[in-house]
């Protein structure tokens, strides 16, 4: 019989209870855009990076979205193939690309600000105002002690 201090509890182990969470949140969340939008993962989180932040580059987008290259560049050309958003070369270095949402695409942002909004409600008014709190200011806490160690 193995020590308990020779085994990971993963159920305790709070990098996998973060992401857990983080995965069953965004699983239930995918399943409202998916059914209004047909969109993927990659392509909100694309939509909404440009939509919050304006006119971004491929590598903009990764940085804010955690995301990895491929699969913002897969999302970027599903969503400019839908019209939904416009690449312009960079004419001093051709090899970047700065990505706009079109009039097309800030429509269908709009639409999604509204759904994330009411499913963000959604999980806030499952908690007391004192829990929500509590929570914040537990992941600001987290936040920041993962900034200071990465850098």
């Amino acid at each position: 019989m193995s020590d308990s201090s020779d085994l990971l509890i993963l159920e305790q182990f709070l990098p996998f209870r973060l992401n857990r969470l983080s995965e069953s949140v965004s699983q239930n969340f995918a399943q409202h855009y998916r059914r209004e939008y047909g969109m993927t993962r990659p392509e909100w989180r694309t939509l909404a990076v440009l939509g919050q932040h304006g006119v971004q580059t491929s590598t903009q987008i990764c940085a804010h979205s955690t995301m990895h290259k491929t699969k913002v560049s897969r999302a970027v050309q599903s969503l400019a193939t839908r019209g939904w958003l416009v690449r312009e070369r960079d004419m001093a270095d051709r090899r970047l690309e700065y990505l706009h949402l079109t009039a097309k695409g800030r429509k269908h942002y709009a639409k999604l600000v509204v759904l994330a909004n009411e499913f963000e409600l959604d999980l806030k008014n499952s908690l007391t105002p004192s829990a929500y709190a509590t929570v914040q200011k537990a992941l600001t806490l987290l936040e920041e002690l993962e900034r200071k160690r990465l850098s």
